[in-house]
């Protein structure tokens, strides 16, 4: 438990007449990428809006680094950073003017200080003084990202970080999360990407018809598939083929 960054069990949610999450169990490790991979409507969002405390579940526990996030959501909010789909950057103010209002949101004694070390850190130095309307896709995406690491949340959510972004930005985005990664934070991402879950995550949870149908590392999760014909070489299974195959298994 007290290794765990998220722990959820038995989550529900629905909206009206439609059941969205239908008994979700998952866990997180602390230090690790965690992906939830899904079609869109699959329920993503919904877990990420209940773990970041912007929505309410029907039913389950959930906590978030130790903290229930009904009776100690305050808690939860302070201990994580979140990045939506859509950048959530003021297109009216420059990269470095962007993260100094969030550092004195903070109540960082030295906001410049750590706006130019994150300005560095994701490569945005050079435009650090042009106003955010003038970024392309990929630097609007990392500074996003920079925003969310302002306070040095032991664990940041990505919700699908990458939509609308061309392969080269992706990439790029793929690196800064590896850096995350690497420096101990916990990294909770969701995806449509089979590719972008498979190159990032330590774990992988499919999350089908409002449930998780399967989850463990790369290497278990190719144990599912049926075994490779050995012709000339034996090809190992993308996770694109493995996904296919599980929800083809619970659709029949």
């Amino acid at each position: 438990m007290q290794n765990n960054a998220i722990q959820v069990i038995g989550l529900q949610k629905s909206y009206r007449q439609l059941h969205v999450l239908k008994g979700v169990d998952f866990e997180v490790e602390k230090g690790s990428i965690f992906a939830l991979l899904g079609p869109n409507g699959s329920g993503k969002t919904t877990i990420v809006k209940i773990l970041t405390t912007l929505l309410k579940q029907d039913s389950g526990h959930v906590t978030v680094n130790g903290f229930n996030v009904v009776s100690k959501p305050d808690n939860v909010r302070r201990s994580i950073s979140l990045t939506g789909q859509f950048a959530a950057v003021d297109e009216v103010l420059t990269g470095r003017e962007n993260l100094v209002m969030i550092a004195r949101l903070w109540h960082l004694s030295n906001p410049r200080q750590v706006a130019d070390d994150l300005l560095r850190r994701l490569g945005l130095t050079d435009a650090a003084d042009r106003r955010a309307s003038t970024y392309s896709g990929g630097m609007r995406r990392r500074l996003d990202i920079a925003m969310s690491l302002v306070g040095k949340s032991p664990l940041i959510f990505l919700d699908e970080p990458t939509t609308g972004l061309d392969p080269e930005a992706r990439i790029e985005v793929w690196k800064i999360v590896k850096e995350l990664a690497g420096n101990g934070t916990t990294v909770f991402l969701t995806t449509q990407y089979l590719e972008e879950a498979e190159q990032l995550a330590d774990k992988i949870a499919i999350l089908h018809e409002g449930r998780i149908i399967v989850s463990g590392t790369l290497a278990e999760l190719k144990k599912l598939f049926p075994p490779a014909k050995v012709e000339y070489i034996e090809k190992q299974p993308t996770l694109e083929e493995i996904f296919l195959a599980i929800v083809g298994k619970k659709e029949k």
